[in-house]
């Protein structure tokens, strides 16, 4: 499902802005034209248009109206939207108020908004995401094409190729490379770059002319944005200055483009948020009746906690996780964020997306970011192992950030016993301490000595009096007299295995604790 506030939040704050965010939680099925001069306002799960709406007064009964028949939102001019007695009608019948920015037609935001809800509703339907999308922008790039005459790209604007027109064996080898890789070559966009262009692209309302270049042909570039936000742009290769009608076509075809944009934006969103949500169900606890349909890498696979220096919330760390992966070759990132944790699945295999190239980008990251952590919990050969992979990762994160366990990137296998160690201490109730720790504890606050400190040496390097004095910076023989004064003071037994264990249990608890 998606409701009114996260279906104006996929689309963007280019055509729209929220201006009461009501009760936020009911679904939207669908969008409904609201005629002032009919009662109508659709049904239970509408977001309701209000058009022709001519002041204050049908504004107000509009929204009493929608509210009184369970809308889920109601979209009006921000004219009207942002009044305030309109404002503070919604806020009282806690109704989600959004307002269109000018110059958007209803009939271009009925197609993108019943786009994006019927995204929501089959995220993983070719039909209703995105082939219909991209078919549309190839039929724009031709369109585009015949207007200049000149073969045409479409590219978002991190300069990948969205779409193309007919026409491109008449171009240079830059734009041959283009469409291959499906995005600009890197030292292209060095070129540009060094030159201004897209320095003036990203500021640019109307299209200018780009000169040749070493292999490259002269480009008439068209910016394409909605709402001042630069969405992407039109290249066609040129011979020279365009006439005046020809650039006026272009920019019209620019502001359909920026609505095709706009709606590709906001189905990847719904469909990424979709993902993340079946992910999560798949990690918090498996259920055989309601596995959810995933496109996992290959099994076996690892559930990973990752973590980012201090500073980042949780969304801008999935986010940030998720962006640094798709650019280090991971195409569809499993990523989900749980608990205020974020994870991964990966395989546990080779490749993009597997542990062994997850952990090599993690090291990486870590020289130049201190603090980037990644911890991965056990083998899961099925959907039922996931959660108990994901309990271990997320018990392995804490080790490492506690730096209890050598990071930036370790699997469980490799760090069993911190785990076994810390699961017991876990146990343990550091206030109601008993047995010689406790006397020694307080003999420390009393006297200001330090035995537990020397116990905990002692049994750390048993047989080895020398390394356990060079820990505490002592001389050997302060070490003997020491445990001497202990053995005096509480009745130790350290000849037996199980009370040496119990003992460094306690130890390791009360540091924890403190």
């Amino acid at each position: 499902m998606i409701n009114a506030p996260d279906l104006i939040t996929a689309i963007g704050t280019a055509l729209f802005q929220v201006v009461v965010s009501g009760k936020g939680e009911a679904e939207v099925r669908d969008v409904f034209l609201a005629d002032p001069q009919e009662p109508a306002t659709g049904q239970r799960g509408d977001l309701v248009l209000g058009l022709g709406l001519r002041n204050v007064e049908e504004a107000k009964e509009l929204i009493e109206r929608c509210a009184a028949g369970n809308a889920s939102g109601v979209v009006i001019r921000s004219g009207l939207a942002e009044h305030e007695e309109v404002a503070e009608t919604a806020e009282r019948w806690l109704l989600t108020l959004v307002a269109l920015r000018p110059g958007v037609s209803w009939a271009h935001l009925v197609w993108l908004l019943r786009g994006v809800i019927d995204r929501a509703a089959a995220p993983d339907s070719p039909v209703a995401g995105d082939a219909g999308v991209h078919q549309e922008l190839f039929t724009l790039a031709d369109a585009a094409a015949a207007i200049v005459d000149a073969p045409v790209t479409i590219e978002d604007n991190q300069s990948r190729v969205l779409a193309y027109s007919s026409g491109q064996d008449l171009t240079d080898p830059t734009r041959i490379s283009t469409i291959v890789g499906r995005r600009v070559p890197p030292e292209i966009i060095t070129h540009y770059r060094a030159r201004g262009v897209f320095r003036q692209l990203a500021k640019a309302t109307e299209p200018f002319l780009v000169p040749e270049g070493p292999n490259i042909r002269p480009r008439l570039v068209v910016p394409v944005r909605a709402g001042g936000e630069w969405l992407g742009s039109i290249w066609a290769i040129v011979n020279g200055p365009v006439s005046a009608e020809a650039t006026n076509e272009l920019s019209h075809a620019a502001s359909v483009l920026a609505l095709h944009l706009l709606r590709l934006r906001a189905q990847a969103d719904v469909a990424r948020r979709s993902a993340i949500d079946r992910l999560r169900t798949l990690l918090r606890q498996f259920s055989p009746d309601s596995t959810p349909d995933l496109r996992l890498a290959p099994q076996p696979w690892r559930v990973v906690a990752l973590g980012l220096p201090a500073g980042y919330d949780v969304p801008q760390e999935l986010d940030l996780w998720d962006t640094t992966g798709r650019r280090a070759g991971w195409n569809e990132p499993s990523l989900a964020d749980l608990d205020g944790v974020v994870l991964a699945v990966v395989s546990d295999g080779d490749g993009p997306g597997s542990w062994k190239w997850l952990r090599k980008l993690v090291a990486e990251l870590a020289k130049e970011q201190p603090g980037t952590i990644a911890a991965a919990g056990g083998i899961a050969r099925s959907h039922a192992d996931l959660p108990t992979s994901r309990a271990q990762a997320v018990e392995l994160l804490d080790l490492v950030r506690r730096e209890e366990v050598p990071g930036p990137a370790l699997r469980v296998e490799q760090a069993w016993h911190a785990l076994t160690v810390h699961r017991a201490v876990g146990a343990l109730d550091t206030t109601q301490m008993d047995g010689p720790l406790a006397t020694l504890l307080t003999h420390d606050v009393a006297q200001n000595t330090d035995y537990v400190a020397t116990l905990a040496a002692w049994l750390a390097y048993p047989g080895q009096p020398q390394q356990a004095a060079r820990e505490l910076h002592l001389h050997t023989n302060t070490l003997r007299h020491r445990m001497k004064r202990i053995g005096e003071i509480t009745r130790l037994d350290l000849a037996n295995p199980r009370e040496r264990l119990a003992l460094q249990l306690q130890i390791e608890a009360v540091r924890t604790a403190h």
